[in-house]
């Protein structure tokens, strides 16, 4: 199994060589750092927790400060996979694991809408216009029966719209940036843009690209000595 943690950037297309044009959305991915690996003896289910973001020191509760280590990351969200492919706390690993025509799945938030009526919400048709019913063109009727003195659950109404997880699956990776941390992904994601996206593949193992920055040698600095000032006598003075 495959994943990552991404934003959502936007959408465009891009052209195949065969000349097709295909919209796409970008997401901006990793690169990701392990932050735990569960195993189902020790705690209960096999998955590998992931982080991705950076966050300043003083934001990181003392909890979450005990759990993490050194590492400063924002956002944490657990893959469940049968085995952990042999991953370690503090590898990271970037877009690179992915490959291009790749079927992925999305799990993102849907925008949110505030509070709506049946009409927007469900779809309804509304009431006429005339034959008595003035100003409930938009209303939701009836209810249902008065003698059972409740509204039942799961009632088609009027309230809070969107802003609720949405999975999109078989994906298909168009095109894969690793210099930019870049993944194009086939059509649509749920959110809006600047959204957390996790991205997974069923099957294939991971690959750790381990991102470290080149060690490089101070050169040593050159200290200037300061010759003594010789003083001045009075008498030269006068």
């Amino acid at each position: 199994m495959k994943f990552i943690i991404g934003t959502k950037q936007g959408m465009t297309q891009v052209f195949r060589e065969d000349g097709t044009v295909v919209p796409v959305t970008r997401v901006q991915s990793g690169p990701c750092v392990i932050t735990q690996v569960k195993t189902k003896e020790r705690d209960g289910v096999s998955a590998v927790q992931v982080g991705f973001g950076e966050q300043k020191a003083f934001r990181i509760n003392k909890a979450q400060r005990g759990h993490l280590k050194d590492l400063t990351v924002r956002h944490l969200k657990d893959f469940r996979t049968e085995d952990n492919h042999g991953l370690n706390v503090g590898d990271t690993f970037s877009v690179a694991v992915f490959d291009k025509g790749e079927k992925i799945q999305v799990v993102g938030t849907s925008k949110g809408k505030g509070f709506q009526g049946v009409v927007k919400r469900h779809g309804f048709h509304g009431s006429p216009k005339t034959h008595g019913h003035k100003d409930q063109l938009r209303m939701p009727g009836s209810l249902g029966a008065g003698g059972v003195q409740r509204v039942f659950k799961g009632k088609r109404m009027g309230g809070h719209m969107g802003d609720a997880q949405v999975t999109v699956k078989n994906l298909e990776i168009v095109e894969v940036h690793p210099e930019t941390n870049e993944i194009f992904v086939k059509g649509a994601v749920p959110g809006a843009r600047g959204g957390l996206l996790f991205l997974s593949t069923p099957d294939g193992n991971i690959e750790i690209i381990t991102q470290t920055a080149p060690v490089t040698e101070e050169a040593p600095i050159e200290q200037k000595v300061e010759e003594p000032k010789e003083e001045i006598s009075g008498e030269d003075n006068k």
